[in-house]
Parts: C-alpha cells; sequence; structure tokens
C-alpha cells in the first residue's frame, strides 16, 4: 500500500495545488473538509479511490482524529480571513492548528506541515497575525519537528486576491485600494505546494520557511500590473486611513446585523489593521531557494487567468490585432 496523507483543508486554495502533488507523488490524499460534496474537484487527480474528501471539523478532537487515522504525514491548510460565526481566528489558527500537531504526535505521524503566514506575529497588531503566531506555537511545541511555511500573499488562478480586484474594475473608473503603500512579495501558489511536499516527503529539513517570489511590490504597483494584464485603465486611489476606517467598520456591521448572510469580503478592520506592516520575507529567513524551488515571476501567471476580466475576454488580443490591421489599410 503506498503511503498515506492527510490534508486539513485540501480542497481550498492552497490545499487543492499540495493534493494534485501529493497524487502525483504516488500517494494516498485523504482531503479533510468541512462539506466533502463540495471538494468533488480534487478526486480527478489521481486514479480512482487514490484522493477522497472526507468531513472533519477541526474543532473537535474526535473529528480530528478520526481523519488522521493511519496517516504517515500529516498537512494543515486551514485558515481564515474574516471571522464566521464559530470559525473565529482563535478557533481555526490557534487551537484548530495546535489540535492537529498534538493528535499527529500522540498518533505516531512521521511529518508534520503546517501553513501559516508571513507576519505571523505574537505581538501583531491585527488578532489573524497573532492567532497565526499563536498556531505556530502550539505546532511546534506539540511536534517540534513540523515544518511551518510563512507565504507573502498567494497568487494562481483560483486566489481571492487578483481575482477579486480584477472584478471591481468592471464596476467604474476607480479601483479604490486601501494601504496603497503597503509592500507584498507574492508567491505562486504551485510554489507553496512544491515546499509543502518537500516537508511532507521528507526531502527537505523541518523548520520555517518564508515564501514570497522574486520581486516585492507596493499594493498600488501590483494594481496597476494588474490593470495591464486585464487592458483596463482605471484610476488607483489608495483611500485615507480613516476613509479606510468607516468603510471597514460598515462592512464589519452589516455582516453581524445580516448574522452573517451578508459576508464581508470586502475589507474587515482586522484586515486594515495588517495593512500598516509590509508583507515581504525577513531578512535571513530560509525560503524558496533554500528548498530548490525556482520561484515564478507574477508577469509569467497573471495573463493565464486574468483574461477573462479583459473588456473582450479571451478575443480582446485578437480584436486588438484585427483593429492593429485596420489602421494599416
Amino acid at each position: 500500500m503506498s503511503k498515506l496523507v492527510t490534508i486539513y483543508g485540501g480542497s481550498g486554495f492552497v490545499g487543492r495545488y499540495i493534493a494534485r502533488r501529493m497524487a502525483k507523488e504516488g500517494w494516498r490524499v485523504r482531503v479533510a473538509v468541512r462539506r466533502p460534496n463540495e471538494a468533488m474537484h480534487v478526486k480527478p487527480y489521481g486514479v480512482p479511490g487514490q484522493v477522497e474528501p472526507v468531513f472533519c471539523n477541526i474543532r473537535d478532537d474526535a473529528s480530528v482524529a478520526a481523519v488522521m487515522a493511519g496517516s504517515d504525514a500529516v498537512v494543515n491548510c486551514v485558515g481564515v480571513l474574516n471571522e464566521i460565526g464559530k470559525n473565529t481566528f482563535s478557533a481555526v489558527q490557534s487551537e484548530g492548528a495546535g489540535r492537529i500537531a498534538r493528535i499527529a504526535a500522540d498518533t505516531g505521524v512521521e511529518r508534520l506541515v503546517h501553513v501559516s503566514a508571513i507576519g505571523a506575529d505574537a505581538e501583531g497588531a491585527s488578532e489573524y497575525a497573532r492567532t497565526k503566531a499563536a498556531g505556530e506555537a502550539a505546532v511546534l511545541e506539540a511536534f517540534p519537528g513540523a515544518m511551518i511555511l510563512r507565504p507573502s500573499i498567494i497568487f494562481g488562478a483560483e486566489d481571492q486576491f487578483f481575482n477579486r480586484f480584477a472584478g471591481m474594475t468592471r464596476f467604474g473608473p476607480i479601483l479604490p485600494i486601501a494601504g496603497g503603500a503597503t509592500r507584498f512579495q507574492p508567491v505562486y501558489v504551485d510554489d507553496v505546494a512544491k515546499a509543502a511536499v518537500a516537508g511532507l516527503t521528507g526531502s527537505a529539513a523541518p523548520g520555517t520557511y518564508e515564501l514570497g517570489g522574486p520581486e516585492v511590490k507596493s499594493f498600488a504597483d501590483l494594481m496597476a500590473q494588474m490593470l495591464d494584464v486585464i487592458h483596463r485603465r482605471r484610476i488607483v486611489v489608495s483611500l485615507p486611513n480613516f476613509v479606510a476606517r468607516i468603510m471597514a467598520f460598515g462592512f464589519d456591521l452589516a455582516q453581524s446585523a445580516t448574522f452573517g448572510l451578508f459576508t464581508n469580503g470586502l475589507l474587515t478592520r482586522d484586515q486594515l489593521k495588517s495593512l500598516n506592516s509590509d508583507n515581504v520575507v525577513a531578512e535571513g529567513a530560509k525560503g524558496l531557494v533554500d528548498l530548490g524551488i525556482e520561484p515564478v515571476t507574477l508577469g509569467s501567471v497573471l495573463p493565464d487567468y486574468l483574461w477573462k476580466f479583459r473588456p473582450s475576454g479571451q478575443y480582446d488580443e485578437l480584436m486588438k490585432s484585427a483593429g492593429n490591421l485596420r489602421g494599416d489599410v
């Protein structure tokens, strides 16, 4: 029998790429998610029966232990950007991470990879940063030989960063953002998956790795690059802090007032606090190069999935070429 890996959050943005790569490595892959019926897209990553979604609630010991049974390796990709109901930052990113690590140690799992984030800081301004740091501490306390991955903002076909802002360009000539001067070091999602696979298969040493791409750019510059890719002219406006705070408060209030029927996927007060700090790889930190991974550039990937936001979609380049031909006649 081939080895078994359990991926908590394995149907999500990062988890699905790890699942695909582990299946290609010949492993059996157990994808632990809250809604298995919405995770069927992972099954074709391997031969029939190789990749299977299963139900799991990471807030419950018995549920976590049940899906981990028989696993040789475990990876935790679960995280939240916005608290909804019982899925709070503390419950998911701190307590949930610690629970997975503790049960992995108790059941004799060989290797554990935990996906955290650059900016994890016990003294951070945001609850997101503080609970990410608490999760890392809990993981290392229970499983000292774990690999901790701290990616910067992650891009890829299913991302909720470039796709969201590209979609916003359809609604007006202005693209408002908060924290326009904040610097990011975007990393390709499959590079993060490669790093996780290196830890799960034992080809990389345990430890903490900060993952960033080859380019460091401000939020505003990233939006300018995105606009160039989708062939749209928009005015990128970096909102003053007091305006952004009012907007974030209003969006948070709307989520609370509707009891979660409206989900604040735009801007939360906690996210606004995170935007006060740069999100780049720290000097001297181990990273992709130490794992033998050459990072993929933004420019080589963005056009592959943002074309749908162009004025004429997949035909935009064709129409542009036709227009040039008419000009030559």
